[in-house]
């Protein structure tokens, strides 16, 4: 049974049963403290506990999912996969225990032929929570299971909950036996990979506070509202039902394993190292692509750096395959064709993914080569000091600075007869680990008290009246300072107002919130902040200013009608640029995030070139075309189906509901879904100045512009420049460019002139310096102080200078001066004196310890430098005696 066959057949089977099929939510999170939607249940959380009110009683879907803690397990057991789909179906406080075992049986264990996915009974076990008698019941006495497949496990395996107080409850997990060839009897509680978990059925049944373990916290009480959550994995019932042997070898992933066979020309099935590099490429390729789908773009933090290393490491294992050259080309495609049914999305996208994947490869192909490099001289040092192992540090080094993997480093070193330090490398990679975990952790903890908002967000949503209004009336539903709902703030508070109603606009969409006031009889707050905590209320952080406020007061919401005139410009502006973008650049220049406020916009889009000058003009002149067209702005409130066939744009990463607000500027030229603050027409724009462009990471570019009255104070200033730099050179703003650029090659000559004056005044230096040698242990020895010199290059030909004019006899010569008030001291040797013994490098590091620095470099030529300048005589004592001794 195909995977997509397995998909439809979940979804229509509990459609059948009063559930509304919900489409996957996006892999990138929601929720601030989540990289990436990494299991079932997250775009559900905000129902689950209470946080919204659930939209549906019942729903049923198929989630996207990406994990990437596990990622060194890829491809060595045979169901730990980085992309994975996430078959659910919920219940929000409407069925519970007997309807969720007993339609998970039914579905599993009805024939192929009758709809069902076509389980044998007798290969199939189940888990329950070991005080939890009722699901036990309901296995035994209703499904009919063998009480011998039924086994009690504790707290660790069959309870769930956050973490945090809030809902909880037992589970009930199901499982397939694959058979005796697999490992030993004894059903799910041995551990085995025999026993393949398919459906965990979590029964939330419990509010529970006072967290201090897994197994040790405080039952306030059975929920009102139960709720149930099950996840099926995809990928691990697909691998069952196809009878392979893991799921890289399911029909959408085993494709790539055979174009990376092919690729490579050795055989899978053949080398079990070989193997698993295979099956890491073909889930790296795939859960790439998805995620950039879904508008990841490679960088080198947060989603953008899981990107690069799944990218990365793809390249890596290609390459232990014996492939260096590029390969992504030939194994997307393959990705794409075996994903289409599932997403056929990917089809419309996937020229952008393509062009992102090859480039990050032709990046990474070219660090390769740098770090490998980096690595070479690394071990010459490590050769020259007569040491066996390369240090952790520098391995560390060349993984988090460089992206060069450690097995890449293992593999050159061994080839050099070297070893890595592994165990320092690991401690860095665990500390690196630990920091990341808590600053997780930390951003986890900081948004963890949202239930704070439950009880206002159960009043019903919070009406924004902005689009129209500049002032309504409303009153307070809800206070809340310090985390903490209270009946009155006071003045000098800082703190959050819910009001039912608002003209106040909640940061969103890249619109920056509006500024503003809320007052009242005998009050005043300014307004600080306005977001959406969750979905449907509206938060505002305010300032009390005047009096005081309490629950239930009559308040007005007051927005600053030039600050939001400046919005309006400023976020209709960015709306212009983007399609002028798409205009002059083509589809594939794809908004990748914004951020607006009055008088400034910013806009990333996918690219990865910089834009010539006159590109960037174009863009410019295309979006102030538009605005003089005095183009109207309709907005319209639709389906989000009809809005697409509309061609409106959906922007990655973000979250439409069914009905959806649509803008258009000038029609089809650009329509975009968005639910920011527009002006009327193109014209109240004003002007639109590109002031900047620049890249965010190798695939992203990054446009600037001011808008309105700040581009046309920037025009006036620039004005002024141009006005006070011609009457200073005395040139019309005509030959302003034509003057300047004959004072730069003016400029450049004179420089060029006493760069030569100053080496012809050193050169005369010379003569008198090799006049001032000596013999110390049978070398010649030039060891003088030369005073104050521009830079390093100074010093080193006046060095080399004399050590020629001093002839082919053993010679050093160590010149020491201050540059920018510190010193710094050169020491060079001829051929004679290195056969003598003499070295340039341990010569200065001896006269740079003295001046209290650090130094050291080749036998021939070498530098070292310090802090104290009164130290340089000494500095030079100390050169000498290393040539005495």
């Amino acid at each position: 049974m195909q995977t997509a066959e397995i998909r439809r057949r979940y979804l229509q089977f509990f459609a059948d049963r009063g559930h509304t099929v919900v489409p996957s939510a996006s892999l990138v999170s929601p929720d601030p403290s989540l990289l990436f939607t990494v299991a079932g249940m997250v775009p559900f959380i905000p129902y689950l506990n209470g946080t919204v009110p659930a939209p549906y009683p019942r729903a049923v879907d198929s989630q996207k999912c990406i994990r990437t803690l596990d990622i060194e397990e890829v491809g060595r057991t045979p169901r730990h996969g980085t992309f994975f789909q996430m078959l659910g179906n919920w219940s929000f406080g409407d069925y519970f225990k007997r309807e969720a075992i007993t339609w998970a049986w039914e579905l599993l264990t009805t024939a192929e032929a009758d709809g069902g996915l076509g389980f044998s009974p007798a290969d199939l076990w189940v888990t329950v929570f070991q005080d939890d008698d009722e699901a036990e019941a309901i296995w035994r006495d209703e499904v009919g299971l063998p009480a011998e497949r039924i086994q009690r496990l504790g707290y660790a395996d069959n309870y769930w909950m956050t973490g945090q107080p809030g809902p909880a409850g037992p589970d009930s997990e199901i499982f397939f036996d694959r058979g005796p060839a697999y490992g030993a009897d004894g059903g799910p509680a041995t551990g085995d990979d025999r026993y393949v978990e398919i459906w965990n059925l979590v029964f939330m049944q419990y509010a529970i506070t006072n967290i201090r373990s897994k197994d040790d916290f405080d039952v306030v009480g059975e929920l009102p509202n139960k709720n149930v959550d099950t996840g099926m994995g995809l990928e691990r019932v697909a691998f069952l039902k196809q009878g392979v042997e893991n799921i890289y070898e399911t029909d959408q992933i085993r494709p790539v394993i055979d174009k990376a066979s092919e690729l490579a020309g050795k055989a899978y099935g053949a080398v079990h190292e070989d193997d698993v590099r295979m099956r890491v490429v073909s889930d790296h390729v795939r859960s790439a692509m998805m995620l950039m789908l879904d508008g990841v773009t490679p960088s080198n933090e947060g989603r953008g750096y899981v990107l690069r290393r799944l990218l990365r490491r793809s390249v890596r294992a290609m390459r232990l395959l014996g492939v260096d050259g590029a390969t992504f080309g030939a194994l997307f495609p393959v990705s794409r064709d075996a994903m289409a049914d599932a997403y056929p999305e990917l089809v419309a996208e996937f020229g952008r993914i393509q062009r992102l994947a090859d480039a990050e490869e032709e990046t990474f192909l070219r660090t390769l080569v740098g770090g490998e490099t980096l690595l070479d001289t690394a071990i010459a040092r490590t050769r020259a000091a007569g040491a066996s192992e390369v240090a952790g540090d520098t391995a560390f080094l060349l993984h988090d600075t460089y992206g060069f993997p450690i097995d890449l480093t293992l593999e050159v070193a061994e080839e050099a007869g070297l070893t890595v330090d592994r165990g320092a490398f690991d401690r860095l990679m665990q500390e690196q680990r630990s920091r990341a975990k808590a600053d997780a952790k930390s951003r986890k903890t900081a948004l963890a008290d949202l239930s704070v908002y439950s009880d206002f967000r159960a009043k019903g949503e919070t009406a924004f009246l902005g689009y129209t209004d500049l002032v309504a009336d409303s009153r307070v539903l809800g206070l809340i300072r310090d985390g903490v709902a209270v009946d009155r703030i006071v003045l000098g508070d800082i703190a959050e107002v819910i009001l039912a109603e608002t003209t106040l606009y909640a940061e969103a969409g890249g619109q920056d919130a509006d500024q503003g006031e809320i007052v009242g009889p005998g009050y005043r707050l300014e307004v600080l902040d306005v977001q959406r905590p969750v979905a449907g209320l509206i938060s505002h952080r305010v300032q009390v200013i005047a009096g005081e406020v309490a629950l239930g007061d009559p308040a007005q919401s007051v927005v600053d009608p030039v600050y939001r005139r400046g919005a309006t410009q400023a976020h209709s502006a960015t709306h212009l640029v983007h399609a002028a973008l798409r205009q002059v650049l083509g589809p594939d220049a794809h908004q990748a995030g914004s951020y607006n406020k009055a008088g400034y916009m910013r806009l990333d889009f996918s690219w990865n070139a910089p834009l010539s000058p006159e590109t960037r003009s174009e863009v410019e002149d295309i979006a102030n075309a538009r605005v003089n067209e005095d183009l109207e702005v309709v907005t319209r409130v639709l389906p989000i189906d009809e809005a697409r066939a509309a061609g409106a744009m959906a922007l990655f990463g973000e979250k439409y509901g069914d009905v959806v607000r649509m803008v258009d500027i000038g029609g089809p030229w650009s329509r975009e879904l968005c639910g920011g603050i527009h002006v009327a027409h193109s014209s109240e724009i004003g002007l639109i100045d590109v002031v900047g462009e620049s890249s965010v990471g190798a695939t992203s570019r990054r446009i600037e512009s001011l808008v309105g009255p700040d581009a046309f104070k920037q025009f006036a200033t620039e004005r002024a420049l141009v006005t006070e730099l011609g009457a200073n050179l005395r040139v019309p703003p005509a030959q302003l460019v034509s003057r300047v650029q004959d004072l730069a090659a003016s400029l450049k000559a004179a420089e060029k002139r006493i760069a030569e004056f100053e080496r012809q005044a050193l050169a005369s230096r010379v003569p008198a310096l090799a006049a001032q040698a000596r013999t110390i242990g049978g070398v010649t020895a030039v060891l003088e102080q030369v005073g104050d010199l521009g830079g390093a290059d100074d010093l080193r030909a006046l060095v080399t200078g004399v050590r020629e004019r001093l002839g082919a006899a053993a010679a050093v010569v160590a010149l020491a001066a201050t540059v920018n008030a510190r010193p710094i001291v050169i020491v060079a040797t001829n051929a004679a004196a290195r056969d003598g013994g003499a070295r340039a490098g341990a010569l200065a590091k001896r006269a740079a310890a003295v001046l209290g620095g650090g130094g050291g470099g080749r036998d021939d030529v070498a530098q070292g430098g310090g802090t104290d300048p009164a130290a340089i005589g000494d500095a030079l004592d100390a050169v000498a005696q290393g040539l005495a001794s």
